[in-house]
């Protein structure tokens, strides 16, 4: 009786530790895993039945089935049902109207998705997916017409362009060009009217702008910007780069820039300022003027821009430079993008608009710099200050002494590099200094978007 009760125990003891490993095998094993499939889409709360939505489905130990069904208070339709190899751990599908349902009478529809994997957790049975995901269904594109805008731009130019845009359930509005910039328009006067700088690089040789106006559903409105475009022939400076001009200002820059160590070569020293470190520092100058206030605008009517008393053109905007050495051609080229004045050593430098001062720092080939924002996408910028007497986060004043010319940065004499910029994009100064370029582009066309709206 003693062997039985002993060889019962010990098979006792092998049951309890088969079924604690069973237990440890469900629990750890990945055919016992415990989540449930993952499912993505790619439309959240509307739907303008007629894009497809994306659905992605994916789970560890495999899937086993998937089902969508669309339902509304009337009808209900299964759209995918399918089983799957068990081997196939992730698949996608999309989801469409029924076949010949092009329009629904529901205002919204029910969509239910349901997704099973392979995992032999649940009885065997594995992880079900179930949800059921409401959709507003909006089949209507925005609304949107132009309202006013300038006649022309010219290459390297400015223009404005005042819209109407409504939708109920608008999700973004842009304005998208052939050179991959986008503009984003402020809102303007009124709600549900729009207003937008745009700004022709002097780099492209066309221009084209369309206004897009897309709501959560996916419709989507466009509509082309009827601006005249008017060319503009830039200098192209071919320039002979002397020893002098490498050992000097060249080697002394070259000595404060970390682009630039561990670099010997003079002409390889020149090649980084000029191009890399460039773009190192057009990048933050982009950045910081690419930024559009959301606030209402219900006016913008800048004076001419005249930063330097007595300035006189040193350098043109747009001037494509060529660069060469001793027989070697085109050993570096870069485009000037600002307006070079001089006037004094240490001339004052006074803003000719109010505004705030979003950038006052060195900035490689740029110098002391100091970044004012007046409203609109609008900025100027002051290249190669000796002094500058305003920080970021200041509001500087009309007629406000900011800083004073120098030498600093990649420049050869005291001046002023001056330049503007519509939503980081650089722009023709001389616009911007011309009283009647100002009227016929900009304040007049305001004016006259202003009496059709108030006409409504």
């Amino acid at each position: 009786m003693r062997r039985g009760r002993n060889g019962s125990g010990i098979i006792g003891w092998v049951l309890v530790v088969l079924v604690l490993g069973a237990l440890g095998f469900m629990g750890f094993s990945p055919i016992f895993e415990r989540e449930d499939p993952k499912v993505t889409l790619s439309h959240e709360g509307y739907w303008n039945f007629k894009d497809p939505i994306h659905v992605n489905v994916e789970d560890a130990s495999g899937l086993k089935s998937y089902k969508a069904t669309i339902a509304t208070p009337h009808d209900e339709w299964v759209i995918v049902d399918e089983n799957t190899p068990s081997k196939v751990n992730k698949t996608s599908f999309d989801i469409l109207p029924p076949k010949g349902v092009r329009r629904v009478e529901a205002a919204s529809v029910t969509l239910k998705i349901e997704a099973t994997d392979n995992s032999l957790w649940g009885l065997f049975m594995g992880n079900t997916y179930k949800e059921e995901i409401t959709l507003v269904i909006d089949q209507r594109r925005p609304v949107l017409a132009i309202i006013a805008n300038s006649y022309k731009i010219q290459k390297g130019g400015s223009a404005i362009v005042i819209f109407k845009a409504e939708d109920p359930h608008m999700k973004s509005l842009r304005i998208e060009t052939n050179f991959g910039k986008t503009f984003i328009a402020q809102p303007f006067m009124k709600e549900g009217y729009y207003a937008s700088l745009v700004a022709w690089p002097v780099q492209e040789q066309t221009f084209s702008a369309t206004v897009v106006a897309l709501d959560h559903a996916g419709n989507e409105t466009k509509s082309a910007v009827p601006l005249r475009l008017k060319d503009h022939v830039y200098r192209v400076s071919n320039i002979e780069l002397s020893d002098a001009f490498l050992d000097g200002k060249i080697a002394e820059l070259a000595n404060e820039y970390e682009q630039t160590a561990g670099v010997d070569d003079r002409l390889d020293q020149f090649r980084i300022i000029n191009e890399k470190v460039r773009a190192d520092n057009e990048k933050i100058i982009h950045e910081v003027t690419s930024k559009v206030s959301k606030n209402m605008i219900v006016d913008f009517s800048p004076e001419p821009f005249y930063p330097l008393v007595n300035g006189q053109k040193v350098a043109d905007f747009g001037d494509h430079r060529i660069y060469s050495y001793k027989g070697q051609e085109n050993v570096s080229q870069a485009y000037h993008m600002g307006l070079d004045l001089a006037s004094v050593a240490m001339g004052a430098i006074r803003t000719s608009n109010g505004g705030n001062v979003v950038f006052s720092q060195p900035n490689g080939i740029y110098g002391n710099l100091p970044i004012v924002d007046h409203g609109f996408g609008l900025y100027t910028l002051y290249g190669h200050c000796s002094d500058v007497h305003v920080q970021e986060g200041d509001v500087a004043a009309l007629g406000q002494e900011i800083a004073k010319t120098g030498l600093s940065g990649y420049a050869m004499g005291d001046h002023l590099h001056f330049g503007i910029l519509v939503q980081g994009i650089e722009v023709r100064p001389e616009e911007w200094m011309d009283t009647k370029w100002i009227y016929d582009n900009i304040t007049s066309v305001i004016e006259s978007a202003k009496f059709t709206i108030n006409q409504r």
